[in-house]
């Protein structure tokens, strides 16, 4: 089995070019990849298989670590989009592709940015809590094709840098029944923040294109906008996301190929 390692800001995928789409993404097969110890180790892995909607198209199929099936994956998509694009599936430009339930529309440029259209993002209510640490962080519910809690550090909150990731934060299955990716941010000034995401099925990563599109929804908002571009810095380096008036966002980062490599079939054998 051949692979391909890439990373958008360092948000780090396997990818699995399955041309002839014989290949099943399974959830076992996707956390023995996913292992950073015993496997290649990735927050995620992407299939790259033609698309059974669209011949003309490519389908990413795609798994976080835990072997879970995402709706979406914002950074995934850009390094899916990247990939396309320098294993000669694609022409450079602007191009769509398949994700579960519904397309993408990407763009590669000459300059190592990749750009990609996500989903309408919808704005939920504010209140629902993530707890860290045995302390409670109120925040705004957010979709973006996948479900978000956007928490806003305030004055009197640990600074970012100092909350205690290591265990998953908890909040309200009430609320997300399906689980949720928690953002926590620190304000930089009106177009630019800080941000530290843990994903749903995944843990914290060091970046989360979704993420960014979710705090970059809240941050308008908290500024009296709809529209506008906002900086986001994760701890992998710095995305752009731009809220049209429809409430779409575009994500802008770099996406880079990293090494690619044959899997010794012991491996998969266990």
């Amino acid at each position: 089995m051949t692979f391909v390692k890439g990373h958008g800001t360092e948000n780090d995928f396997v990818l699995l070019p399955d041309p002839r789409g014989e290949l099943e993404l399974t959830a076992e097969l996707a956390r023995t990849l996913s292992d950073r110890r015993s496997g290649i180790g990735a927050d995620g892995v992407i299939r790259v298989a033609p698309s059974p909607e669209h011949p003309d198209r490519f389908l990413m199929d795609y798994r976080n670590s835990d072997g879970s099936p995402a709706e979406m994956c914002g950074n995934g998509a850009r390094v899916f989009a990247r990939f396309l694009v320098d294993a000669g599936y694609q022409p450079a430009g602007t191009f769509t592709f398949d994700v579960r339930g519904g397309e993408r529309v990407a763009t590669v440029d000459g300059d190592g940015d990749v750009s990609v259209g996500l989903d309408v993002v919808t704005l939920g209510p504010d209140g629902p809590v993530a707890v860290v640490a045995g302390r409670e962080h109120r925040g705004r519910a957010v979709n973006v094709g996948n479900p978000h809690l956007v928490t806003v550090l305030g004055p009197d909150d640990p600074e970012l840098a100092d909350l205690d990731l290591a265990e998953p934060p908890s909040f309200s299955a009430s609320d997300f029944p399906d689980g949720v990716n928690i953002e926590f941010v620190s304000v930089i000034d009106d177009d630019r923040v800080r941000m530290r995401v843990y994903e749903r099925g995944a843990g914290e990563t060091r970046s989360c294109g979704t993420g960014t599109a979710a705090v970059a929804a809240v941050q308008l908002a908290r500024t009296g906008r709809r529209v506008g571009t906002v900086t986001v810095d994760v701890p992998g380096g710095t995305v752009h996301v731009t809220i049209d008036d429809d409430g779409r966002a575009t994500l802008r980062g770099p996406a880079v190929l990293v090494y690619s490599g044959t899997l010794n079939p012991a491996v998969l054998a266990g």
